[in-house]
């Protein structure tokens, strides 16, 4: 059978078996081991997919879970992720239903990374299906917590050891040969004139709403309001007996990518401090961020290199122990080292009564794009789509590839579609879904060659 007839032939069962997936709310939680009920139900409906596909399965302590095919002591990795981040509010349509509009698949996990899981595994199944003669064995590794940490995939590494060649279907086409390292900690500062304080879904997020209590007449209303309208920023004021409830509205995207999104909590401390609210965390706030993205006032700029430059995102806020704590996520390029990084925070956001709480690190990856991995990546691309233009590039996104040896990021997305990754109504066009599938055929026969 041929690759297109295989996928006309399978688009249904390819979408009803997404559905599948994306019905489980598979975010992060301690109520149950390892990473929550929803995430070990999501890894069994997908553990039940793979057998039934054909393939030879192993559940590693519902952390993660494999399908294999082939034979021999080496092993092709595919690296995809069945954990979610919230949903949050404002979706067209219930996020963990899928539905389709105008051939467009819309639910939580379709874009990031429920469809790439899909995707793979109906490549496996078609080789499975034509009796490809593999030289190699050829691992589809799902796990529960890339969103939260990738302790999935280092209990697999502890289990199994790193694969000999693979890719996780979690990024861009025509594939990842850098990735920036990521430093994710919290800042909590002095603030004396917020009464409370509370925003964002989780820390890779660009915070999307935040709302703030104060008490009345402590900045200047009509600044503030000319700041937001200037802005274009939307927000609304609720004003009960001596105090205001002030929602500040952002939007939503990926802590990878933070000028695609609008944050809602520096366009608060920034309106704050240009409405005269005198407080010790909206000057610290103006002083050492502000408006940007990108950690110019600190000066982060000095780790920038020829690939990519650093990032610097807001993803959550509230108050803990009479100080305001918010979480900070920086993206530093493939050449800076982590621990020059971190230092460098700890003495620009150490201030006073403030403190930088380190929390998580990860390296930075880095593959010569002409080396053989990313090479035989790149020529299935090429094979499909004909498109031999688009160059692989350095992201701000950590990937399972920073968990696993011998692995790169290669697709999901293509260039040119917003996936709305991270944000209300995340969509993957069903024509990208098949084509996925096509690409991922090739590369697992490139890799099965040059291993």
């Amino acid at each position: 059978m041929e690759v297109r007839e295989f996928i006309d032939t399978y688009k249904d069962e390819m979408i009803q078996d997404l559905a599948k997936l994306v019905a489980y709310n598979s975010v992060y939680s301690d109520e149950e081991l390892p990473f929550g009920k929803a995430n070990r139900e999501v890894l069994a409906e997908a553990l039940t997919l793979m057998e039934e596909k054909g393939l030879r399965t192993q559940n590693l302590d519902y952390y993660c879970a494999y399908g294999e095919l082939g034979q021999g002591a080496k092993v092709i990795g595919i690296l995809a992720h069945l954990d979610i981040v919230p949903a949050g509010e404002g979706w067209r349509s219930d996020p963990f239903k899928l539905e389709i509009r105008d051939d467009v698949l819309y639910g939580r996990g379709v874009s990031d990374d429920k469809g790439a899981a899909i995707a793979s595994l109906y490549a496996l199944k078609y080789l499975h299906d034509t009796n490809y003669q593999f030289k190699n064995r050829v691992r589809l590794i799902l796990g529960t917590n890339e969103e939260s940490g990738s302790k999935c995939i280092e209990h697999y590494v502890n289990k199994e050891g790193s694969v000999d060649l693979g890719f996780t279907p979690d990024a861009n086409f025509p594939g990842i040969f850098a990735e920036k390292g990521i430093i994710g900690g919290e800042i909590r500062a002095l603030s004396s004139r917020i009464i409370d304080i509370k925003g964002g879904e989780a820390s890779n997020v660009v915070m999307k709403k935040v709302t703030v209590k104060l008490l009345k007449d402590s900045y200047d209303e009509s600044l503030l309001n000319e700041f937001f309208r200037d802005h274009d920023i939307e927000y609304n004021i609720i004003k009960e007996d001596n105090f205001i409830t002030l929602n500040v509205f952002g939007k939503a995207a990926h802590s990878s990518t933070p000028d695609l999104g609008i944050n809602a909590f520096n366009y608060l401390m920034e309106g704050l401090h240009i409405a005269g609210f005198d407080d010790e965390l909206v000057a610290f706030f103006h002083d050492k961020i502000g408006l940007d993205n990108h950690g110019h006032k600190i000066g982060l700029e000095r780790f920038n290199d020829q690939y990519c430059d650093s990032t610097l995102n807001i993803g959550v806020v509230h108050k803990v122990e009479g100080k305001v704590a918010f979480s900070i996520d920086v993206r530093f390029p493939p050449t800076a080292k982590t621990e020059e990084v971190k230092a460098y925070l700890e003495k620009k956001l150490n201030l006073g009564n403030n403190h930088f709480l380190f929390r998580s690190s990860a390296k930075p990856l880095f593959f010569d794009p002409e080396s053989k991995l990313p090479k035989a990546l790149r020529e299935a691309y090429i094979k499909v789509t004909g498109d031999d233009k688009t160059k692989m590039m350095a992201i701000g996104g950590g990937t399972y590839a920073k968990a696993m040896d011998n692995c790169i990021a290669f697709g999901c997305e293509f260039l040119g579609h917003d996936g709305h990754i991270h944000d209300v109504d995340e969509c993957l066009r069903v024509e990208d879904l098949l084509k996925q599938v096509a690409i991922y055929i090739e590369a697992i026969k490139n890799l099965d060659e040059v291993l």
